[in-house]
């Protein structure tokens, strides 16, 4: 009895463990191949994506703005590469409207480069261009910003922007098929 006992408690957790494992979001980065109002084909690294969207959906839009907008107090999302030195350089600036997942650690598992979610302490000129140090709990990042950097600030999108080529940032949720139902997507706009 008392092993019967212990071979359904482990059936029960590993049930328990797969439902759990099943609700992680997965993310999904690309281009958008198609949109037919409810259902996203995105084309990434690792071929095309089919997302549902609900009405639960949220969709933010990287508004394009210049360097000169960002201020000290801003919280912004900074994609780095990683020089041979350690010193980063942005490729990529987001402004958020608030705070989202603090911190500096490595994007996407590369080694050459970073995201850093953090506050802007300072800006300054230096030979390399502009240098913003970003400030978060437990410590701080220095980022140049290059001519060739991208930046924006996150607003508000529609339905309407997502169009094929537009590229997209999204993470959705698998439901017990596998089908993925988009949580949230970020989209930029056509290049």
């Amino acid at each position: 009895m008392k092993t019967l006992h212990i071979v359904l408690l482990s059936g029960a957790l590993a049930v328990a463990s797969a439902t759990v494992n099943s609700q992680q979001p997965t993310r999904v980065r690309g281009t958008i191949n198609a949109f037919d109002g409810n259902v996203l084909s995105v084309k990434s690294k690792g071929g095309n994506t089919d997302v549902v969207l609900s009405e639960k959906t949220v969709i933010v839009f990287t508004q394009p703005m210049a360097l000169a907008d960002i201020k000290p107090g801003d919280f912004l999302g900074v994609t780095s590469a990683k020089g041979g030195d350690g010193s980063l350089t942005a490729l990529e600036i987001r402004r958020f409207p608030k705070p989202v997942n603090p911190g500096h650690r490595p994007f996407d598992g590369r080694d050459d480069q970073t995201m850093t979610n953090a506050t802007v302490s300072a800006m300054v000129q230096s030979a390399s261009g502009r240098e913003l140090t970003l400030t978060y709990d437990g410590g701080a990042q220095k980022v140049i910003v290059s001519e060739k950097a991208e930046i924006s600030t996150l607003v508000p999108g529609q339905r309407s922007q997502l169009v094929p080529g537009a590229a997209v940032n999204l993470t959705a949720r698998a439901d017990g098929g596998g089908k993925l139902t988009a949580i949230r997507i970020q989209v930029s706009p056509l290049r």
